[in-house]
């Protein structure tokens, strides 16, 4: 046993999710002491006066700003609200028609029968029927869907709450807009990593009730939970990909391009759809995807320990190490926070991206000693770990060293990201060079630069891989996972950032805000831009480690002792696995250009049509443009998500589980390779754009101000790389996970009744 008690890990993970609660709760008060409505400002009297004075020359009365910034953030908080509503009515049918399936395919392993049955790994024991693994199944499935929608709602209000109130802090200073966004990102970091924690270990100790002591049946039931996580992610990423990049690119393409008008302006129809699509993309999407990713690699790391030596032996606290781990991951972040907005102060725009990178960097060093203290005091000091059919003997060290290396993969990984998203550093600067020569040379540039982004990466995840399976077999693959998801509070804090910078960016441009406002909030937005890159390269990363070990929780589960490459069932699995994330991808690409060319044409038909629109004298129709947003999004995600639900299925049933096993190491492998080069490639096309436009150095000013040729290159590359960035790159990951987990729930199925096809051959 380990030093901590069972009846302390009991108090000691709930309190950890409260307290996360609790903070982000504060944090939240904090953002709220901001007023967005009209005519409070000015009473303070002497302090708000101090408001910059350019403003008052330029003619702009602070009321009307004011009122101003809280209409548009009311339109857009509507349009965001209203999108989310209509999706999560298709999502509740799927719920449930999934669920049905679940309970259907698990209920038949064994005929629907009720009576008791010897264990699959501990052979001598009784077990609870495949009927309530069925049932138990279906009802963590529709748990971790409900916490995944809610994760991503909650986000989505909280961004949509803080955008204005980050512009209106921007007249104080860039200082205080910062600590606003970034606040507002750790509300949302911070109730999806308590939230995610909460409700699993709730569901745990409501299973245990009928489980008792069969913990092998209810780890496996608890997989469900990830299942219900991701497959939410899923419509959530790509339905919220394909809204946001609609509006962006026929935004960007009429405004931009044809026109002439700056971003964001309020002339052009689709700028209320392009800002509504950052917070139901970028916010809700992101959350549901890292609250996948989380709820995934808990489920695997359980799974795997309820067959070793702690789940035979009924050592509660060792068997909730992946718990304790986030629960220490959420204390860190709570830490770490505090460095931000209080410890430190932003004086200047250079400040904004390394206060950024040192979060992950302080978050990483402190978790790092935390691992230390969880792994010596929640583990014995020497237990075993099953490793595909034998036992693996594991000291309490080696553990530590597993979460370690995933930990710290994800900080290589997050300052690769950066190194090559950021428009500080010479790979985004020598894209927006090739400008100088046109579109051609800027997408050319930007292709290699994705291409090679994804170099370092898979070095970290390899070794990653290795030193964490030689150490502790699948498991350690399980908890390297989560070490890198461990300090998720703090990297969703700076992820969730980015949208709500953008947005504020956004209502500035919309409400006649100065010009010192908007390059405030520029600032804010191209590092908001690369830490949302960094975001996705933890997605993307965690994604290959999460489905890894997933991957051989299923070969566990499926009872098969070797896969063996050179077997033609394997092979073709693989080869076709590969496929799937092009294939994927080609949908996801296609549907948001067949939507940004609907988008295009309402565009054009308002500005062609209505008189007085480009003068300003007359409104835009933005109701419509959000319409097309809305109804292309809600068809089109329909397709892909169907191609990644269905193929495990269908390899499964009638391939069997051998071919299954291929198909997942295919699209684990090539997926991840698409996912982080087409991620990287398009923040940097976006950078490059926004580093030409800020116009900070002497190369970048010879590159010309908005409206030159090299300007109208780099946007057509912007654009190019905004499917690629926002809809196809973060999306890919959820789909390398969901089929692994969707397998791994399945297993029992497709091991009893699997493979019809080469039955009938």
């Amino acid at each position: 046993m380990g030093l901590m008690s069972e009846s302390l890990t009991q108090i000691l993970i709930p309190v950890a999710a409260l307290v996360g609660i609790g903070f982000s709760l504060v944090q939240w008060f904090l953002v709220s002491k901001v007023k967005v409505s009209s005519g409070i400002g000015l009473e303070n009297g002497y302090k708000d006066r101090l408001i910059e004075e350019d403003e008052q020359e330029e003619g702009i009365d602070s009321d009307e700003a004011v009122a101003k910034c809280a209409e548009i953030q009311n339109a857009i908080s509507v349009g965001a609200t209203s999108f989310l509503f209509t999706q999560y009515k298709y999502l509740g049918i799927f719920m449930v028609v999934f669920g049905g399936i679940i309970f259907l395919f698990l209920g038949s392993v064994k005929g629907f029968s009720t009576k008791s049955e010897p264990c699959t790994y501990n052979k001598g024991n009784l077990c609870k029927p495949a009927l309530a693994n069925a049932i138990f199944s279906t009802i963590a499935f529709l748990l971790g869907s409900v916490t995944s929608v809610l994760s991503g709602f909650l986000g989505m209000k909280i961004a949509t709450y803080a955008n204005a109130r980050t512009t209106l802090e921007a007249r104080k200073g860039v200082g205080k807009a910062f600590i606003t966004a970034f606040r507002s990102g750790a509300v949302m970091g911070f109730l999806l990593a308590a939230n995610g924690l909460l409700v699993l270990y709730v569901s745990i100790n409501l299973f245990k009730l009928y489980y008792g002591d069969d913990w092998e049946g209810l780890y496996e039931s608890i997989t469900g939970y990830g299942l219900g996580g991701s497959s939410m992610a899923l419509f959530g990423r790509v339905g919220g990909g394909i809204y946001t990049k609609a509006a962006d690119v026929g935004a960007d393409l009429v405004g931009k391009v044809e026109r002439n008008i700056p971003e964001d302006d309020p002339r052009n129809p689709a700028v209320i759809a392009d800002n509504v699509g950052d917070n139901v993309g970028d916010i809700a999407g992101m959350g549901s995807d890292l609250f996948g990713s989380y709820a995934e690699s808990s489920c695997a790391a359980l799974f795997v320990a309820s067959i070793s030596s702690f789940g035979i032996s009924h050592d509660f606290s060792a068997m909730s190490y992946p718990l304790i781990i986030s629960s220490m991951g959420i204390v860190v972040c709570l830490i770490t926070t505090l460095f931000a907005t209080d410890l430190f102060e932003i004086k200047n725009v250079s400040e904004i991206e390394p206060t950024l990178k040192r979060q992950l960097l302080i978050s990483t060093v402190l978790m790092t000693a935390g691992i230390a203290m969880v792994s010596f005091f929640a583990l014995p000091s020497e237990f075993t770990i099953y490793n595909f059919g034998a036992d693996k003997a594991v000291k309490n060290w080696h553990l530590f060293f597993c979460v370690s290396i995933g930990l710290w993969a994800g900080l290589v990984i997050g300052y690769t990201t950066e190194y090559y998203t950021s428009n500080a550093y010479s790979p985004v600067q020598d894209v927006a060079d090739s400008c100088r020569t046109g579109a051609a040379t800027n997408v050319i540039f930007g292709l290699a630069l994705g291409y090679k982004s994804v170099i370092i990466p898979i070095f970290a995840i390899a070794v990653a891989i290795y030193v964490s399976f030689s150490l502790a077999a699948m498991y350690g693959i399980a908890v390297a996972a989560l070490g890198m998801l461990s300090t998720i509070a703090t990297g969703l804090a700076i992820d969730a950032y980015g949208p709500i910078s953008d947005n504020a960016g956004g209502i500035a441009e919309m409400a006649g805000m100065s010009h010192s406002i908007r390059e405030r909030t520029d600032a804010l937005d191209a590092a908001g831009n690369t830490t949302a890159a960094i975001g996705k390269g933890f997605a993307i990363g965690s994604a290959a480690l999460v489905s890894l070990a997933l991957f051989g929780a299923f070969v566990s589960r499926a009872g098969i002792k070797t896969v063996d490459v050179l077997t033609p069932k394997v092979f073709i699995g693989l080869i076709v696995g590969a496929m799937l994330p092009y294939w994927f991808s080609a949908m996801t690409m296609k549907s948001v250009g067949s939507a940004a060319l609907k988008m295009v044409e309402e565009v054009r038909r308002q500005f062609n049509t209505i008189p007085g629109l480009m003068e300003g004298r007359a409104k835009p129709d933005y109701a419509t443009c959000v319409k097309i947003s809305t109804d292309a999004s809600l068809k089109e995600m329909i397709p892909p998500g169907a191609l990644v639900l269905l193929s495990p299925l269908i390899a499964g049933t009638f391939f069997g589980v051998e071919t299954l096993a291929g198909v997942l190491a295919g699209s684990l492998v090539s997926g991840v390779q698409v996912a982080i080069s087409a991620s990287n490639t398009g923040g940097a096309w976006d950078n490059a754009k926004k580093y030409i436009e800020a116009g900070a150095s002497e190369h970048a000013r010879s590159l010309g101000p908005k409206g030159s040729d090299a300007h109208k290159a780099a946007v057509i590359g912007d654009t190019v790389g905004d499917p690629l960035k926002d809809t196809s790159g973060p999306s890919l990951n959820i789909l390398i996970k969901l089929m692994a987990v969707e397998s791994l729930v399945f297993a029992p199925f497709f091991a009893a009744h699997g493979g019809l096809l080469f039955k009938w051959l």
